[in-house]
């Protein structure tokens, strides 16, 4: 009969799997030298794309790699050295740069490829535990990943060595970022789907309430009139505007609220006593994500947001629902 483990006997061994790597990661810090300012220099002057290939869980750390340069300003992509000997290494050019990774730096599939790789004429940077296996010999540049043994009890399993490889991945492609000044806009039109897309891409003009959409009504207006304007557009809030259009409140439901509290006859009031004078106001041209911080993170958050344009013009709202259903 299997004995169940203990909790505090897996909380210590998880603890020890970080700790092991945290050391890792320690031990590969001090081991950084000049080979990786040559790396990266071959990098930068790279003509061609950056091809990551490896065998195993370092190939799934090459595919990461490979996708964290090409968002990042770095042409490349992956190639899997056995699809390499069966016509993928038509994909490697002369101008290409290769960057291999391989713990051991003797996997028979990677090193078969070395010979094409010289005959091509295409630089390689090898990432390895191994400075003097097959792969390290025969790289341009080597990066030593020092592993003094795997988080696996068999010391089998590529934990620790595919944890520093990683880093060094990570390390590469944000090198090149500063030294080619890669810049949140460049980011974003590499990332126009998803969260992190809309985010840093889509603008209060693409989401604000316009035109007939704009809950707006004059400031001599009278309040019964008001309140049919603000329960058709179902925004929740008015913008209050003058003759020429400019802003000069925001009235809400909780306005209307606060003053049917302090007497029912509300209608006998004027928009002006009712409205908010100072409301706080975005641009059409700001970031929908700024939208959302300026109605969120406040002591007291709101639900409504007017746009004006650079004449201080009612020209859209911002309601947080809008917001939210767009995925911002």
């Amino acid at each position: 009969m299997k004995c169940k483990p203990r909790p505090l006997a897996i909380a210590t061994e998880i603890r020890r799997v970080i700790a092991l790597e945290a050391r890792t990661l320690k031990a590969l810090h001090a081991s950084v030298n000049g080979a990786y300012q040559k790396a990266v220099k071959l990098m930068v002057r790279c003509r061609g794309k950056v091809i990551l290939t490896g065998v195993g869980k370092s190939g799934l750390i090459a595919q990461k790699v490979a996708a964290t340069l090409a968002s990042t300003g770095t042409p490349a992509v992956n190639l899997d050295p056995a699809a390499a000997k069966h016509g993928g290494i038509g994909l490697i050019q002369r101008q290409d740069l290769v960057l291999a990774i391989g713990k051991s730096g003797e996997s028979d599939e990677l090193n078969d490829l070395l010979p094409r790789l010289h005959a091509i004429g295409a630089k390689l940077i090898a990432i390895t535990a191994e400075p003097r296996s097959t792969l390290a010999r025969a790289a341009n540049v080597v990066l030593v990943t020092p592993v003094a043994q795997e988080a696996c009890p068999l010391n089998l399993a590529p934990t620790c060595s595919t944890t520093a490889a990683l880093a060094v991945g990570d390390a590469l492609a944000v090198a090149l970022m500063k030294l080619r000044n890669f810049r949140t806009e460049q980011f974003a039109c590499n990332h126009p789907a998803g969260q992190l897309g809309k985010r840093l891409t889509l603008t209060v003009a693409d989401v604000m309430r316009s035109g007939k959409n704009n809950p707006v009504v004059r400031e001599n207006m009278n309040v019964g009139r008001m309140l049919v304007e603000l329960t058709r557009q179902h925004a929740g809030a008015v913008t209050v505007v003058d003759r020429k259009g400019k802003l000069k409140g925001l009235i809400t439901d909780r306005d209307i609220r606060r003053m049917l509290k302090q007497d029912r006859s509300i209608q006998k009031f004027s928009i002006q006593q009712i409205m908010n004078p100072r409301p706080t106001t975005i641009r059409p041209e700001a970031l929908a994500a700024r939208a959302v911080e300026i109605m969120e993170l406040r002591r007291h958050p709101f639900n409504v947001l007017p746009v004006v344009d650079g004449r201080g013009r009612s020209v859209g709202m911002i309601q947080i629902h809008d917001l939210r259903s767009r995925g911002i």
